[in-house]
């Protein structure tokens, strides 16, 4: 794809349908994000879990997918394959303190980060694969 000036393409995005990951123990990875970071098992079938992240666009589900990649891909995951940097999960800014407390009591490593000139106040952790994943609020404070 060029530089050259092209007209702007139409805007039919409505919103971010699923986070698909392809996982090593399918297992832990749902435990994680059920009992950790706290969102809903929506579907499981043989070979993955969708967890609900909210209601989507037009009847859509927005979902976080766990796919085991022993059910497709025997060769095991290389971080240097991807250019994943993160995801994010939307929290209350009311939460923000208490979950930053939850997280920290059951041992995983949070970072933390303020985002001034969006407002966003944010914090980090690593999923059991190595995965980084955001919770993230708005504060109009910052």
């Amino acid at each position: 794809m060029g530089t050259e000036a092209r007209e702007a393409p139409q805007r039919i995005i409505k919103g971010l349908g699923e986070v698909g990951l392809r996982v090593t123990d399918l297992e832990q990875m749902a435990s994680f994000y059920e009992h950790v970071i706290g969102l809903e098992l929506w579907r499981r079938f043989e070979g993955g879990v969708f967890f609900r992240i909210a209601e989507g666009f037009a009847g859509h589900t927005r979902v976080l997918a766990l796919f085991d990649r022993s059910a497709r891909d025997p060769v095991p995951p290389q971080a240097e394959a991807s250019t994943l940097d993160h995801f994010a999960f939307e929290i209350e800014q009311s939460a923000y303190e208490s979950e930053r407390a939850r997280l920290e009591g059951l041992g995983l490593s949070v970072r933390t980060r303020e985002f001034p000139h969006l407002h966003w106040r944010a914090m980090f952790v690593k999923d059991p694969e190595g995965n980084t994943v955001e919770l993230v609020c708005y504060d109009d404070s910052l």
